[in-house]
């Protein structure tokens, strides 16, 4: 048995010939070239040899090409560690490539959305590809091994949906991702559909809470000038839901000097895309923003739009918090409640807040294509005044809200 003190000068002195020196210094640390090649080279190794059970095995460090004898005496030391512990490196390493060689869940929802293409719809399929591939739902388990995702890595991610979003949408997220697993299952991707080992969301009342004069006013007076602070504001001169402004971006301004934005249908509940004129309140607010070189999103510490909703609301209730209980929806209720006592027509406020219903629903619906861009545009100036004065105190200009909308 040939012992060598494995140093960097010492290997670069061997000759190339095949044959296996141990380290002189370091017991089971050795260095392993093979028969040389055409060109006289020899592909070497370090490596460790040990006895496991009643098994004599020896196990690769790497390559002597991509890591040095100093290098490689640290991995030895630390394999050697977990042999002492208990743990075969070998063995380890075999159901580490064995686990990355599975399917993941991204692998098995792109060949999901793929086969439900040629199935359903195009606004089910946007639907579908919202809740498994958006941030806002599984992006966490897309990463894992599909058949390794337990019901336990679902059922925090649905806990989180029903606490900062709702409970109808945990329940819509719950269901698309059901579907999938038991496409999965059926397809021997896994073994079980996880899906089944959570709890249902349970259904809450549709809030129907708008915000009175005084506690508007307290909401717009909390919001610092910050991203989350800017999206409040945002809601409540827009009457938008939380994901359309969270998730804007510059390129969706047709025209920024205009004030003029087109929400995709990818982030509208009715997946139809909204264009807004916005008033110049909400501008000062836009311009307010700065841009960020190579990042689209207005929100968003790295871009991709805003995520921190329950962090950055409870700090906004802490605020706020004499107030009654209330959410982020309900600054929707707020401006259409407002809209309509300040004597704005109906069809404009559903208009603006891109409802499809009375006018536009049924067989008025196929009819009347009217988009009222002029009268969206004056209605929005108008309520973002009446804000105004709200919020400035000049209360002799405002049409009073009503405390509560309750049925």
């Amino acid at each position: 048995m040939a012992i060598l003190n494995l140093t960097r000068a010492n290997i670069a002195a061997l000759p190339a010939v095949e044959g296996l020196w141990w380290d002189d210094r370091l017991p089971r640390f050795g260095y392993r070239q093979r028969k040389p090649d055409a060109d006289g080279k020899c592909h070497a190794s370090f490596l460790i040899g040990y006895r496991f059970g009643n098994e004599q095995k020896k196990y690769k460090l790497g390559d002597a090409s991509a890591i040095n004898a100093d290098q490689a005496r640290k991995l030895a030391l630390v394999a050697l560690g977990k042999i002492a512990a208990g743990i075969d490196p070998q063995a380890e390493k075999e159901a580490a490539r064995v686990e990355a060689a599975k399917v993941t869940v991204a692998q098995a929802v792109e060949q999901y959305l793929a086969v439900k293409a040629g199935e359903v719809r195009p606004a089910s399929l946007r639907t579908m590809r919202l809740y498994l591939t958006g941030s806002t739902y599984f992006q966490n388990l897309h990463r894992k091994p599909i058949d390794s995702v337990t019901g336990a890595d679902i059922q925090p991610r649905l806990d989180r949906i029903s606490n900062e979003v709702s409970a109808a949408s945990a329940g819509q997220a719950r269901a698309a991702l059901n579907g999938f697993f038991m496409w999965s299952l059926r397809r021997g991707l896994c073994n079980e559909n996880p899906v089944l080992k959570t709890e249902e969301p349970k259904a809450e009342a549709e809030s129907t809470r708008a915000l009175s004069s005084d506690e508007l006013r307290q909401v717009w007076t909390a919001c610092h000038d910050s991203d989350y602070g800017r999206i409040v504001r945002l809601l409540i001169l827009t009457g938008c839901r939380r994901e359309e402004i969270g998730g804007l971006r510059w390129s969706e301004f047709n025209d920024l000097d205009a004030g003029i934005v087109t929400i995709p249908g990818e982030r509208t509940k009715n997946h139809k895309p909204l264009t807004l004129p916005l008033p110049a309140m909400a501008m000062e607010i836009i311009r307010s923003i700065p841009q960020r070189d190579g990042i689209d999103h207005l929100f968003g510490a790295q871009g991709g739009g805003f995520k921190t909703w329950g962090y950055s609301k409870t700090a906004l209730l802490a605020v706020t918090g004499a107030m009654e209980p209330w959410r982020l929806h309900d600054l929707r209720h707020t401006l259409s409640t407002g809209m309509h006592e300040i004597g704005i027509e109906p069809h404009v406020v559903e208009a603006v807040v891109n409802h499809i219903s009375g006018h536009k629903g049924g067989v008025a619906g196929k009819y009347n294509h009217a988009q009222y861009r002029a009268q969206m545009s004056q209605a929005l100036i108008r309520w973002a005044d009446h804000v105004r004065a709200l919020v400035t105190g000049t209360s002799e200009k405002v049409v009073a809200l009503r405390h509560a909308v309750n049925g």
